[in-house]
């Protein structure tokens, strides 16, 4: 195995082009995660096997120290991200909204596609790799049993300083394999406010806006920076350990992506993002687009055909992922 001091070197410098094609496709998957509640940026990047790359190079840019490589991989990245994001939002909003088990078969299989890279990466699976495995799988598995069972908010307040923490763990999400910024916001009962800042910005309302989406952008940046710089740290300095949670976080995060989910109507004492409807003229206001989901049945064809969609993105993933070698997180 190469010794951290080498890999770092090879990072510095800009990657062969299947390395930036993965790295381009592994934008394109997380603008899509970054489109999609419940599906985690850093796990697709884990999947198209950048996540190495990518950590390093925010790390070696929040420390002003400018590469040739670190600073292409990011402009990649990124345009891969951008590009889906202001493409393919619409487009992906109405796919998931009214294909939803289609669209989550299809992510599941791209997260596992992640699987036999990163595990080649892992071993041999000595103890500590093992131990940081289980804990990885346990977090995701506690986080989506929280996800199942929460039926508000933890807090109304919408305070500065709560801006910030909220963008700095939606930044954090980003970064780490299986964690959803969005689901994060609602637990913290601010996806409400910042999506009405979001709104105050279109329609001009700047002092409004800028008072929430500021606090926030300045939270979502050291987030960002802090866990990337970890993670960094982590790898060098506990490899096997870290790798094995990354791992575990890449397996966990299936129990969040069940596909067999589908928009139920509310009713009067629910939460819908965060909102408590206390009347059924506010249950009539909800947009059906924003409907909370629950788990049913699904038939043997649809079962069949979920089946069809994960294999085809877990091989287009794994193909991906074996378009260079070169990578080692």
């Amino acid at each position: 195995m190469q010794s951290n001091h080498s890999r770092n070197d090879r990072f510095d410098r800009i990657a062969p082009g299947t390395t930036l094609l993965r790295g381009f496709f592994g934008g394109i998957l997380m603008g899509l995660a970054n489109l999609v509640p419940g599906v985690s940026g850093g796990t697709m990047l884990v999947a198209t096997g950048v996540y190495g790359r990518f950590v390093h190079a925010v790390a070696q840019c929040s420390t002003f120290r400018f590469r040739s490589g670190p600073i292409v991989m990011l402009a990649i990245i990124a345009a891969g991200a951008l590009a889906t994001i202001l493409l393919g939002a619409g487009a992906m909003k109405d796919l998931v909204l009214h294909h939803r088990w289609a669209m989550y078969s299809l992510f599941i299989g791209f997260t596992l596609g992640g699987v036999p890279l990163l595990w080649s990466m892992t071993r041999p699976m000595h103890t500590p790799a093992v131990l940081g495995m289980i804990t990885g799988i346990v977090a995701m598995a506690a986080l989506a049993l929280l996800e199942s069972v929460t039926s508000g908010p933890v807090t109304d307040q919408s305070g500065t300083v709560l801006l910030v923490l909220t963008g700095a763990a939606a930044g954090a999400a980003m970064v780490l394999p299986g964690l959803s910024g969005s689901y994060l916001l609602l637990i913290l009962g601010q996806y409400i406010t910042i999506l009405a800042a979001v709104e105050a910005l279109r329609q001009g309302q700047y002092e409004l806006a800028f008072s929430v989406l500021i606090p926030v952008a300045i939270g979502v940046g050291v987030g960002i920076i802090l866990i990337s710089n970890l993670v960094a740290s982590l790898l060098k300095h506990a490899r096997q350990a870290t790798l094995g949670v990354l791992l575990g976080l890449l397996l966990g995060s299936v129990f969040g992506l069940w596909p067999f989910r589908a928009p139920a109507a509310p009713r009067v004492g629910d939460f819908i993002r965060g909102q408590l409807l206390e009347t059924q003229d506010q249950v009539d206001a909800i947009n059906p687009d924003h409907w909370n989901v629950a788990a049913y049945a699904p038939s043997l064809g649809m079962m069949l055909a979920a089946a069809g969609l994960l294999a085809i993105g877990y091989i287009v993933s794994v193909t991906i992922a074996r378009l260079g070698r070169d990578e080692q997180a």
